[in-house]
């Protein structure tokens, strides 16, 4: 089994960090007792820009959640359609040779899922096995490439696809001055990644999908996630975020790699999900590894903001594209999310 290509996409809206900052200060100016707080937070987000699904104009006119579900289904269904139609050509293969689809996002919903409208429009097989996943956020990236990993090991003569598509901007909350909701509204940004994944009798170059683990950690659930109401997706967002993941991910790590007979020593790539800054100093700092090795994920908070599942595959993307490790080089993909959990993904380029 091996990861063939990644690619993202994103609208075609970008600004700068500053101009957002400024345009929610002044909607919020009324209601905020503090407006540097405001700034404060989006300064330390370490985002110097983010891409949003409609011009940021338009956002004052989606009053329901129903209008901004509408701007999500039309949105995901275009940059599902550029991000996997350009995995698919990166990975050099007939499309004929996807078996099965997994579609994964936690910020709109769609019946039917995008993935089936998707399969139409790039002339896949009817007969794709079509599998959407809602609710798994951040960690949807990594899981959506394990549970790939496994179809593919079924049915080693196909590949199966995964796309993500977030839209965080279509989830603010503008009655909530929550700290959760501010921190939120600094952080994410919206874009789509595809991924494809080859079974062992498919053709192509790429890192071999070695292994995968996921764990859950009990009574987190109050951790991350949504509360959805009539006004559509609501972020719970704890503090508790960065102890849970530095309590956590080293010790899961390390008892994967001792399965394979690897300590965290033996891993040359570090490929993980953009979360924020407090959640990769907690990664940096669990793992025991520096801000050089998550230096791509870094740049890539830096370059979009947090993209929910879409982030790690970004992550991926650069590794594929610009900065592949040499041949042999073990390498750690993960992501956290709602649950609490972790998804861990053992690759060797």
């Amino acid at each position: 089994m091996r990861i063939l290509s990644a690619a993202s996409a994103f609208p075609q809206y970008y600004y700068p960090q500053a101009v957002l900052t400024t345009a929610l200060a002044d909607y919020w100016a009324d209601q905020l007792p503090n407006p540097q707080f405001l700034r404060r937070l989006h300064v330390n987000s370490c985002v110097d820009g983010r891409y949003l699904a409609r011009p940021m104009q338009d956002y004052y006119d989606l009053n329901t959640f129903g209008q901004s579900n509408d701007v999500w289904r039309e949105t995901a269904e275009r940059l599902g359609e550029q991000s996997l139609c350009c995995a698919i050509a990166r990975a050099g293969i007939d499309g004929a040779k996807i078996g099965a689809i997994f579609f994964v996002s936690v910020t709109g919903i769609s019946s039917p899922s995008i993935d089936s409208i998707l399969v139409q429009k790039l002339g896949l097989p009817l007969a794709t096995k079509r599998i959407p996943i809602f609710g798994l956020g951040c960690v949807a990236g990594a899981a959506g490439i394990a549970r790939a990993a496994d179809y593919v090991k079924a049915y080693p003569k196909q590949c199966a696809a995964l796309v993500s598509v977030e839209l965080c901007s279509l989830t603010l909350q503008r009655d909530d001055l929550t700290p959760a909701n501010l921190i939120s509204s600094g952080l994410f940004g919206d874009g789509a990644a595809a991924v494809v994944v080859g079974g062992d009798e498919v053709e192509g170059v790429g890192p071999q999908v070695v292994d995968t683990r996921s764990t859950l950690y009990p009574d987190t659930h109050d951790v991350m996630g949504w509360t959805i109401s009539e006004r559509g997706f609501r972020i719970v967002l704890s503090p508790d975020v960065p102890k849970v993941t530095r309590e956590n991910l080293g010790r899961d790590v390390d008892a994967f790699l001792a399965g394979h007979d690897l300590t965290r020593k033996d891993i040359g790539a570090w490929i993980l999900h953009t979360g924020g800054p407090k959640i990769l100093e907690a990664t940096e700092e669990s793992l025991g590894i520096t801000r050089e090795d998550l230096a791509t994920s870094w740049e890539c908070l830096r370059k979009t903001g947090n993209l929910s599942s879409a982030s790690v595959l970004c992550v991926l993307e650069q590794f594929l594209m610009n900065k592949r490790p040499a041949p042999g080089t073990w390498s750690i993909l993960a992501a956290m999310g709602p649950a609490f959990c972790s998804e861990v993904v053992l690759l060797r380029w």
